[in-house]
């Protein structure tokens, strides 16, 4: 059996139903997405927390119930009587998404305000996974607080997974952001980076300068996701390609890299080698952009035959 927990923001989704102005409401966030579909990747006996805070409201009863019925465990999350819970609404312009947010009340914010909170949560776990964004929302001296509870949780044995999903309207300027990632990679065995967001904001010329960052900093792993480009890689000191899954539709790109660090976390988790792992995660991105919303339940009927079996070949 292995444990993983998720640490960061779960949110009202509102993502449209189709070309009109119709939506639906659903649960969404970067770290809640890849719980979702590590849930489904990993076996029965694997466990799959999150951790966050939440309000004492109808809303957050029915989030906290939302992901007791997807199988992950919510034992650790606080619930804060005074705060409320964030929303985004996803627009769509030919399978690229936009997004509007309304955050600034929301009780995830406080998520590391007790250091001694989060470290009881990720105790016992294999793998802590966060992200960039779940810095971005906390304050500064919070965001000191889990790092150094990672930091003592790595120290322990246990492997931090870090993506850096660089959103800078979160964030007070560029030095903040840039800084505040460069310092999470640093407490994190694996990071998993888009080369589209780190160009944009540390001017790499290329993903093997991305990655090579990241390895500097001390990651073991770096994997540098590049859209439909090659998927740059760095393990223990060595540059390796590979090829992702080609896909002709492209209805709605939400959750593209926070399906692909489940399928590559879970494909580690289970014992398969670098390649394979990125494979089994490129399979899974592209599943997900095929059909509207971050969250589809795998494998999807309607899936292409050829990415099927592709898929099959990778699980367990």
């Amino acid at each position: 059996m292995t444990r993983i927990v998720a640490l960061g923001e779960c949110m009202v989704e509102m993502a449209p139903t189709g070309p009109t102005a119709e939506y639906r409401m659903g649960f969404a966030g970067d770290t809640l997405n890849t719980s979702w579909y590590l849930r489904q990747l990993l076996g029965p006996e694997d466990q799959v927390d999150y951790f966050t805070a939440l309000c004492a409201d109808s809303l957050s009863d029915q989030m906290m119930d939302f992901l007791t019925q997807a199988g992950i465990g919510t034992d650790h999350i606080i619930r804060r009587g005074d705060l409320t819970v964030g929303l985004y609404m996803i627009q769509l312009a030919e399978g690229e998404r936009s997004f509007n947010y309304w955050r600034g009340q929301s009780a995830a914010r406080t998520l590391a305000r007790d250091p001694a909170a989060v470290s009881h949560a990720i105790a016992n776990s294999d793998v802590t996974y966060f992200s960039g964004i779940t810095l971005a929302i906390l304050p500064s001296q919070d965001r000191e607080r889990l790092l150094d509870v990672l930091r003592q949780f790595r120290a322990n044995g246990g492997s931090v997974v870090f993506d850096p999903n660089l959103r800078r309207r979160l964030w007070n300027s560029d030095d903040e952001m840039t800084s505040a990632v460069m310092a999470a990679s640093a407490v994190s065995d694996i990071v998993l980076p888009s080369h589209e967001d780190e160009t944009s904001w540390f001017g790499d010329t290329s993903p093997n300068a991305t990655a090579q960052r990241y390895a500097e900093q001390g990651a073991d792993i770096v994997v540098v996701k590049n859209g439909p480009g090659q998927i740059v890689a760095i393990t223990n000191g060595e540059l390796s390609m590979h090829t992702p899954v080609n896909v002709a539709n492209i209805v709605d790109t939400t959750a593209a890299g926070d399906s692909f660090n489940a399928g590559f976390i879970a494909s580690t988790m289970q014992g398969h080698n670098l390649a394979e792992a990125i494979t089994a995660a490129s399979i899974l991105a592209a599943q997900v952009i095929q059909f509207r919303g971050a969250l589809i339940q795998l494998p999807h009927p309607d899936i292409p035959m050829n990415i099927r079996d592709k898929w099959n070949s990778l699980r367990p």
